[in-house]
């Protein structure tokens, strides 16, 4: 295989950019190993104690990220996450305005392999979220297992990440006075899956979980599509009933998540290796579906809403497609 090397005189910027996403990529493939490694070599050696004293902190706060979690603005606003954000770079697009007064449920569509801009828009301070959405806070929920790992789950409490749990996300819904949005990656690890460039499958026919806690807890219900997350990395062929994707939707039904086998380019040469392609990522925010809150709501209205929300998610990706590249013959497809 040919191996196209990047140039000598790439401007500094750009490879400060690198920089900022392997630092990302590392944060969420390999550093809760580490942070466990660090916590179990200490715990037998001679500094026993710091993971002593760390496991009663941890008990102490077991319930911070269910309950609106530890957000730290200087770490939301540290400079790598300009670069970040630069890297692809990721946009911020609002189609409509909301009010303060509510909270919302964002529906983050597609997930792609590592929702990048899912983290950028809704975990950095980057892609102009506060000048579009003045008076409103972001939650980006992820699944309850990270928040286990010793040290890890300080880190990315501190972006905004919360729980994906149901308390988790009727404590953020149920903000007297507004001006909260959970934001959920609906297709999970399983739409992950099919990830590849040009995809336009979403894991979504079955998802109604999302539904059922936007009325039990009122909150006004926004598509997004993100156009461009699947084009970040490519990854190895798993059609449905080979041996790969049966191993892969086990490891998913044993522990939660999935590990998509993926690719794309090297830090030094543009033909291999795991950093993502430089593709633009345009986050598009729809319309808010108004929902009134319905503590014990039917199959009938949960399936009601769900064909709703299926109708404007279709919408804003029709009205926006030809914008960001997508063919006019191509849709969207729900499984």
């Amino acid at each position: 295989m040919k191996v196209e090397f990047a140039p000598i005189n790439i401007p500094l910027a750009r490879r400060i950019q690198s920089v900022a996403v392997i630092q990302w990529l590392f944060s969420f493939l390999l550093q809760a190993q580490c942070c466990w490694g660090v916590f179990i070599i200490l715990l037998l050696g001679n500094y026993w104690f710091i993971p002593v004293l760390y496991a009663l902190w941890l008990y102490l706060d077991w319930e911070t990220p269910q309950t609106g979690g530890r957000r730290s603005k200087w770490v939301r606003n540290w400079t790598i996450w300009k670069y970040f954000t630069d890297y692809f770079p990721i946009h911020l697009i609002k189609t409509s305005d909301l009010d303060p007064s509510h909270n919302y449920l964002f529906g983050y569509h597609p997930h792609g392999i590592l929702a990048a801009g899912a983290f950028g828009n809704f975990c950095t301070e980057y892609t102009g979220f506060k000048e579009l959405f003045p008076g409103f806070t972001p939650y980006l929920h992820i699944l309850p297992v990270w928040f286990g790992c010793p040290f890890f789950r300080d880190y990315v409490l501190s972006t905004g990440l919360v729980s994906a749990s149901k308390k988790s996300l009727s404590h953020v819904l149920n903000n007297d006075r507004g001006g909260n949005i959970a934001v959920i990656v609906i297709g999970g690890a399983e739409e992950s899956l099919d990830a590849y460039p040009g995809s336009l499958t979403l894991n979504i026919l079955k998802r109604r979980g999302f539904i059922k806690m936007a009325l039990k807890n009122g909150a006004h219900l926004v598509p997004i599509f993100s156009f461009g997350e699947n084009e970040l990395f490519k990854q190895v062929a798993n059609p449905e009933g080979s041996w790969l994707r049966t191993l892969q939707e086990r490891l998913r039904k044993a522990v939660g998540f999935t590990l998509p086998l993926f690719h794309a380019r090297g830090i030094f040469q543009y033909s291999f290796g795991l950093m993502p392609y430089r593709k633009s990522i345009h986050t598009v925010v729809g319309k808010p579906i108004t929902v009134k809150q319905n503590l014990n709501p039917t199959l009938e209205e949960i399936e009601q809403l769900h064909q709703t929300y299926l109708r404007e998610l279709s919408k804003l990706f029709e009205e926006h497609k030809d914008k960001y590249g997508i063919p006019d013959h191509e849709s969207l497809i729900f499984k």
